[in-house]
């Protein structure tokens, strides 16, 4: 009994610790939009992006070798790195600072949740996903369609702009570099905190290079974008991308998904209470159909690893 009691005891802790590092994680990716459209009273885009990259590079490699594990070495790894380094780090963080000077902190989060739409459709045409069945199907027009119902292109307040084109850019970009880092990145043997580490330090290095173009405009510093900017660079992106490699490794890809339900949650309710962003029905109803539709297109994938684990529970005792 006592021991059941035990066993029981460690299973709530473990749980807790897992519903606590994905609260934490939803509220740090989730909040970042809204650091972005603080800073954006300060900075430009670039500035920001490039505040963001240094801070999250510094604390990931401190992390790296506090850890005791090396920087990835090699010119092969090195170049799919600065491919994932472009379109996982420097291009998205740039498009949706572009994009939130234009559209609020909350709509912004909700268009980055289509993430995993875009991953299905470049995973298809990358050749790493071989056909869509129809629970993937109907979930892929389902998203599109609640992005469409969002932006509601036939009303004259519609939120469709550059600045919101930019946001889908910055989900498509993080589409294509999913698969790409999964076909190029993965077993590689290196520490995914060293390979986080590296990666966002060469996003610094494009950063800089995009320095001309908005970077050297002259800062009004105000207390309030420069701490909105600082938590961006060590919180929502370093801390962050640490949690995320370690919530992977220890609870698995299914829970560690969980978080993209909870981010445009974030988003929408961080951007209503401080920044007074609008609530109408027709975005939620969009939110809604979005995340059904990115449910859907994981529905099969949950399915078949649980049938699989029940085929090997019903092997191993028969």
């Amino acid at each position: 009994m006592s021991l059941q009691i035990t066993g029981a005891i460690v299973n709530a802790v473990a749980e807790t610790k897992t519903l606590l590092r994905l609260a934490a994680l939803a509220l740090m990716w989730g909040s970042s939009f809204l650091w972005i459209k603080i800073g954006l009273q300060a900075f430009t885009p670039v500035q920001i992006v490039l505040i963001r990259t240094v801070l999250g590079s510094a604390v990931l490699i401190a992390l790296c070798y506090a850890a005791r594990d090396r920087l990835p070495a090699g010119r092969r790894i090195w170049k799919h790195l600065l491919v994932a380094a472009l379109f996982h780090n420097a291009l998205p963080f740039l498009l949706f600072a572009i994009g939130e000077q234009t559209v609020s902190s909350g709509v912004t989060g909700v268009l980055n949740a289509t993430t995993p739409l875009w991953t299905l459709l470049m995973a298809v045409l990358m050749g790493v996903e071989r056909r869509l069945d129809p629970p993937k199907l109907a979930g892929l027009f389902a998203g599109l369609a609640g992005t469409v119902l969002i932006f509601a292109p036939w009303q004259e307040s519609s939120l469709l702009s550059w600045g919101a084109l930019a946001c889908v850019a910055a989900a498509v970009s993080y589409g294509f570099v999913f698969v790409y880092e999964g076909k190029h990145l993965s077993g590689t043997g290196s520490s995914p905190v060293a390979l986080a580490g590296a990666q966002m330090t060469a996003a610094t290095g494009f950063t800089l290079l995009a320095m001309p173009a908005g970077g050297t405009t002259p800062v009004h510093l105000s207390a309030g974008p420069v701490i909105a900017v600082v938590i961006l660079g060590v919180f929502s992106t370093g801390v962050a991308f640490a949690l995320s490699y370690r919530l992977l490794a220890t609870e698995g890809a299914v829970a560690a998904s969980t978080v993209g339900y909870l981010m445009p949650v974030v988003s929408l309710a961080l951007g209503a209470v401080f920044l007074g962003e609008d609530l109408n029905p027709r975005i939620l109803a969009g939110v809604a159909v979005v995340l059904a539709g990115v449910a859907l297109t994981r529905l099969r994938r949950r399915v078949l690893v649980q049938t699989s684990l029940r085929s090997e529970a019903q092997r191993e005792s028969s």
